[in-house]
């Protein structure tokens, strides 16, 4: 018995890595989700206002609304309440504060659909009701994923955020421009604060779910007419 969950659990680990791998092809890589459009207006400037952006959008966006959502969708599949998860997948949904960032999360969200479906995770019950939530929140799917390898929820808010970070650093490594070493130090530095988001956002209940972030809504929708860009967020 020990040996076989001691092969589970690395089995849920390697999925986990798999998902939150930035070679997942879902199209993470060509979105900034607002950094661009700050540093456009020099609220990053450099390596450490690059990692105090990224800092707060975890802290302050991630930890409030998205990874709490992404951990009560991940309950919703594993009781499979097809009512529940499309009723909160539109509501999140609307409250994406911007064209740009509704936009983001729908691509994702039917890319990694596709994944799911072609390579068949999960059971063809959950793989249906996947199919009928349209347009698809990128959480969604990726709790879908996440319940489809019987991850632990607080390791798949981990993986999740992880792969926020991790893409927000790539893209200021790009975008500032900063140095490999540079967006190193700022993954390593968001190590705690990644463990802190999931822990509030295992804690937060559905009522208290918060996506109010005055700031990144203004600079996405500049974004949108921003003269020179390398991301479509």
């Amino acid at each position: 018995m020990d040996t076989t969950r001691i092969v589970m659990r690395i089995a849920e680990f390697t999925a986990l890595l798999h998902l939150a791998s930035p070679a997942l092809p879902i199209g993470a890589f060509s979105y900034s989700q607002g950094l661009e459009a700050a540093i456009e207006v020099q609220l990053i400037i450099d390596a450490d206002s690059a990692r105090i952006w990224i800092e707060r959008g975890l802290t302050d966006v991630l930890a409030r609304g998205e990874l709490p959502f992404l951990a009560q969708q991940i309950e919703r599949w594993r009781t499979h309440d097809a009512v529940e998860l499309a009723d909160a997948n539109a509501e999140f949904l609307a409250s994406r504060e911007s064209a740009e960032l509704r936009r983001e999360t729908e691509q994702m969200g039917w890319s990694l659909r596709q994944l799911c479906v072609s390579l068949e995770w999960g059971d063809v019950a959950r793989r249906e009701t996947l199919a009928s939530l349209t347009p698809l929140a990128q959480p969604s799917a990726f709790a879908f994923a996440a319940h489809a390898h019987n991850a632990p929820v607080d390791a798949a808010l981990a993986a999740y955020a992880f792969s926020w970070v991790e893409n927000q650093a790539a893209a200021a490594l790009k975008a500032v421009p900063l140095g490999q070493l540079a967006g190193q130090r700022i993954i390593v530095a968001l190590r705690e604060p990644i463990e802190a988001a999931v822990a509030r956002a295992l804690a937060t209940s559905r009522d208290d779910l918060n996506t109010f972030a005055p700031q990144l809504g203004i600079l996405s929708a500049r974004h949108e007419s921003q003269y020179s860009r390398l991301f479509r967020s």
